[in-house]
């Protein structure tokens, strides 16, 4: 048995790591904070990344209309149906959660972290988005309560950076990345796999060097077409492809050899908003995508860091 493991999985998956240091069923809370992005505002670039639909990577969080208490009663209210009793982790999704003034963030995170029930705080933003000013002041949280920072990398390669129009550089994210680590604050690091131009050795490569990061957790998403994106009009003009099923299964797996077993696996696969997908129209079984992975791993007779520890 996979030693990150109580079941059959043969990575270390975020509801483990979340049951073993609360004690049982943790859900987050998917939050809009009203933030937005300098690569939306003008500051870096406009449109922000080709992938990102108006919601900024929060198709699924609360409504921004809505004050953020109601939100997270919004949220609770659907999480308590699934899992009754759970505890919750606030959870601020849409766009970069750090990009503002420092009394923004605290009239967020600390109001969130009031509501009954939360015992956490994560927080998606970019390393462009940091400073140690900011970084203190997650520091000072996580003297309260579970922090958690997630930065969206999505390739280690600048080239792709530039073509999904990221509006920074890998070097910019490693020093956003290096802000948290050195106080402590746990990362998830996003990797998109699919991305226009990039091959299978890159999205390996991405893997292989995140994992020499040891960041506190990682997510690895597929990429998904969504109507009214820069990427949906790229991919209707015929210049990139989307990943079959069995192609992303397989690169999935490779990277989770590739990786740490002790760093947390908060996601294998993603969700595109069904009215808006475009495409891959397979990955909107979720559940027969993530029984495939464990099907791969099983028949290869591996599981995550095999060809880490190899090394």
């Amino acid at each position: 048995m996979f030693l990150y493991s109580d079941s059959n999985k043969r990575y270390h998956t975020y509801s483990y790591f979340l049951k073993h240091k609360f004690g049982g069923k943790v859900a987050k809370l998917s939050l809009d904070g009203g933030f937005s992005c300098p690569n939306l505002d003008g500051s870096k670039g406009w449109g922000g990344c080709s992938y990102c639909s108006s919601r900024g990577s929060g198709d699924f969080a609360g409504d921004p209309a809505v004050s953020l208490r109601q939100q997270l009663e919004q949220q609770r209210a659907v999480m308590e149906k699934k899992w009754p009793g759970s505890q919750y982790i606030a959870y601020f999704q849409a766009h970069s959660n750090t990009y503002g003034p420092l009394d923004r963030l605290k009239a967020c995170f600390e109001p969130a972290l009031d509501f009954p029930g939360v015992v956490g705080l994560s927080v998606a933003t970019r390393a462009d988005c940091l400073d140690g000013e900011k970084a203190d002041y997650l520091a000072e949280l996580m003297e309260k309560t579970f922090v958690e920072v997630e930065l969206g990398l999505q390739s280690v390669f600048d080239s792709t950076g530039e073509r999904i129009n990221r509006c920074h550089s890998y070097r910019e994210f490693l020093d956003g990345f290096q802000l948290l680590r050195e106080r402590n604050i746990p990362v998830c690091v996003h990797l998109i796999d699919g991305l226009p131009g990039e091959s299978r050795e890159m999205m390996l490569e991405s893997a292989r060097q995140v994992g020499e990061l040891r960041p506190h957790s990682v997510k690895l998403h597929l990429l998904h077409v969504l109507e009214g994106t820069a990427l949906a009009q790229q991919w209707k003009r015929g210049e990139f492809a989307l990943l079959e099923r069995e192609e992303y299964v397989s690169i999935l797996c490779d990277q989770l050899e590739l990786l740490p077993p002790e760093v947390v696996i908060q996601r294998i696969t993603g969700d595109g908003d069904k009215n808006s997908l475009l495409g891959p129209m397979w990955s909107r079984d979720k559940k027969k995508v993530m029984n495939a992975i464990d099907m791969e791993l099983a028949r290869r007779d591996s599981y995550q860091g095999k060809k880490w520890e190899e090394r």
